[in-house]
């Protein structure tokens, strides 16, 4: 299935990258976190580690690696405003249950 990036997304990560000046692109990842287990990792990528996947959508690569893979495959990355508040939003359909505040989630 792999990863999948929304025209926002793509646009504001490109944005972000531009703007820093140097990067490969995203990494995706997880981390154990929160009240429901989980939390999602976005940061930027510089250098490769040996167990990376590469996605590329909408000329943006996202790294992921393989472990992360397991719980985030088939996801899509979005990035929206609502009111006040603006940020990237993880569509992953593998989450079972996320807890209130959504900073967190259970595969």
């Amino acid at each position: 299935m792999g990863i999948t990036l929304t025209d926002a997304a793509a646009s504001r990560v490109s944005s972000f990258l531009a703007n820093r000046g140097k990067g490969l692109g995203v990494r995706l990842g997880v981390r154990t976190s929160g009240c429901s287990g989980m939390a999602y990792v976005l940061e930027f990528v510089d250098d490769m580690n040996d167990d990376d996947e590469i996605f590329e959508d909408h000329g943006v690569k996202v790294i992921i690696d393989k472990k992360s893979l397991v719980y985030l495959d088939g996801t899509e990355l979005d990035y929206g405003k609502e009111g006040l508040n603006e940020g990237f939003k993880f569509n992953n359909p593998n989450v079972k249950d996320e807890c209130g505040c959504g900073e967190s989630f259970t595969i």
